[in-house]
């Protein structure tokens, strides 16, 4: 391990940085190079990479450091998110309100669609934190056409409310309800738990790849699960 500078970092955002600062305590360091890799933290032994969205862009960094060391992704997921927005100088506040999204933990599933098999490896844990935060956009003309030219500039953490860790794969079979009869649909699952069917598709993807639910059968088109 080093503490040497490596070609690539990025720069973070306000997020990004509230958190690997939550993590840096107790003698623990930020942005060591490890195996020619940049983590945000380490502690001990343990590697601790903080990923805001997209697990695929991390997807290799994760595959090689869990091959020679503990690892823990952290992944924040907002349960309440206000849009503020400013001028574009930032210096001055035009509104503030509360994003009728609310976020929860079964929303990892979106992102670790991309990663299931990780969690088998024993090196390999993720830590799933429920947050407030903001959402920070200027008008610079930019943006999307939904945001009506808004950027979004930043995101700050307001607050970590809840948190999740997950250490192998029978730790998200929380996720499958015990009043669910079994064997289930992924609509019957996306009804108990209140989220896309997308989503409970998404869900029961990674936990049979983890070997955690098993195809038992079809009702019409429809796919059965069960726990194994």
């Amino acid at each position: 391990m080093s503490n040497s500078p490596v070609i690539g970092t990025l720069q973070e955002g306000s997020l990004h940085a509230s958190l690997k600062d939550l993590y840096t305590t107790g003698g623990a360091k930020a942005e060591v190079v490890v195996e020619g890799y940049v983590v945000d933290v380490v502690r001990n032994n343990l590697l601790i990479e903080i990923q805001t969205r997209n697990f695929a862009a991390i997807k290799d960094k994760l595959r090689t450091l869990m091959k020679n060391h503990p690892i823990r992704l952290v992944y924040p997921i907002p349960k309440k998110k206000w849009i503020l927005k400013e001028t574009l100088d930032g210096t001055t506040q035009l509104s503030r309100r509360l994003s009728p999204k609310r976020g929860a933990f079964e929303d990892l599933f979106d992102e670790l669609v991309r990663i299931p098999n990780f969690i088998t490896h024993s090196n390999f844990s993720i830590e799933v934190l429920l947050i407030e935060e903001e959402e920070i956009r200027h008008q610079d003309g930019k943006g999307s056409w939904r945001r009506r030219g808004w950027s979004i500039v930043d995101h700050r953490l307001l607050e970590v409310t809840d948190r999740r860790l997950y250490e192998k794969p029978t730790d998200f079979l929380h996720f499958i309800p015990d009043s669910l009869e079994k064997p289930f649909k992924n609509s019957d699952l996306a009804e108990a738990l209140g989220i896309s069917r997308r989503l409970s598709q998404r869900l029961t993807y990674c936990l049979r790849i983890m070997r955690t639910l098993r195809k038992v059968g079809k009702d019409g088109n429809a796919i059965l699960h069960d726990v194994m």
